[in-house]
């Protein structure tokens, strides 16, 4: 389905969680958030009939996020619905890592085809200082788990922060040189706890092609520009929402864990699905799809919805 625009919407990032078992600096604070009441929470059989919907809709791209999704009960259950819906092409899942030791193999058998891992910094100390209590060994068994599991493609995505792990975006680089994955640097932007930080944490995507002159432009591949090492069996991806806006090619609608559709990562507008079946539930969706704004104003002001991170999903 095509939104007011003409971009051709195929792709739902939908929260199974507000919950995580990390307080990333830039994601909520330190003490943590409300959390939703678990009945205030889509259920696995309302995350599959949503997930039919949309798929009617004409999304044929699934990611599943939170918080973080592997502390969702049921998350097994849910992957299992979701890849099971006619016409779903890809089940997708961004995770922070520290549990993917113990699903990596679950999830592959329950139809999750791609995964995304979240790696901000290779230094112990920094890791656990940024996640507020991460564990960085365990995640890296997360990735090699992952990879014996039969994912591949792997994506890390890396959020550029200026004064913490700028300094690392070489040895970042460095690691498709070793492995076939793509190491994805993702701009800060000024939104919930980072809102207030200095302009000196705000760094564009481009300081990593200033500090690594040798990457080749190898064309785009969804919101990433893409880039490779001379011989690299990985890539390196630069999404820079901040200084290259992406918003015309996006083809994103999300769903809130509590069953609110919005249809942009900063938006106020909000459409909540919970409760509705069928037909009204499809018709709730292309209203969603419809009402996608042009773009977003993080340059014109930040970002205009009041929620943090964690409870719509990156």
């Amino acid at each position: 389905m095509e939104d007011r625009y003409g971009r051709k919407i195929d792709y739902l990032r939908l929260s199974v969680t507000d919950l995580c078992n990390y307080r990333c600096r830039y994601c909520m604070p330190e003490a943590g958030v409300a959390k939703l009441p678990r009945s205030g929470i889509l259920s696995v059989e309302e995350i599959g009939e949503l997930g039919r919907a949309a798929v009617n809709c004409g999304v044929t791209k699934i990611r599943l996020t939170g918080g973080e999704p592997l502390v969702r009960g049921g998350i097994i259950e849910i992957c299992r619905a979701l890849s099971s819906v006619t016409g779903l092409r890809e089940l997708c899942m961004t995770t922070n890592g520290s549990l993917l030791e113990r699903f990596a193999v679950p999830l592959r058998d329950a139809g999750v085809s791609r995964l995304n891992i979240s790696l901000d910094t290779l230094v112990p100390e920094k890791f656990a200082s940024v996640t507020r209590q991460g564990d960085l060994d365990g995640v890296l068994r997360g990735i090699r788990a992952a990879e014996a599991a039969g994912f591949r493609e792997l994506k890390l995505n890396t959020v550029l922060i200026g004064g913490f792990n700028d300094s690392e975006i070489e040895n970042f680089v460095a690691l498709t040189r070793e492995h076939p994955w793509e190491v994805r640097f993702i701009e800060l932007m000024p939104m919930g706890e980072c809102a207030r930080w200095d302009a000196g944490c705000f760094l564009s995507g481009d300081e990593v092609l200033r500090r690594c002159p040798e990457l080749e432009s190898v064309g785009t591949r969804g919101v990433a520009r893409q880039y490779r090492l001379p011989g690299a069996p990985g890539t390196v991806g630069l999404i820079s929402p901040m200084s290259h806006s992406f918003c015309s090619r996006c083809r994103r609608i999300r769903v809130t864990a509590e069953g609110r559709l919005m249809g942009c990562l900063h938006s106020r507008e909000e459409i909540p699905l919970r409760g509705l079946h069928g037909p009204e539930l499809e018709a709730a969706i292309r209203r969603g799809i419809a009402q996608k704004p042009e773009r977003h104003r993080l340059t014109e002001g930040g970002s205009e919805t009041p929620r943090e991170m964690n409870e719509i999903g990156g």
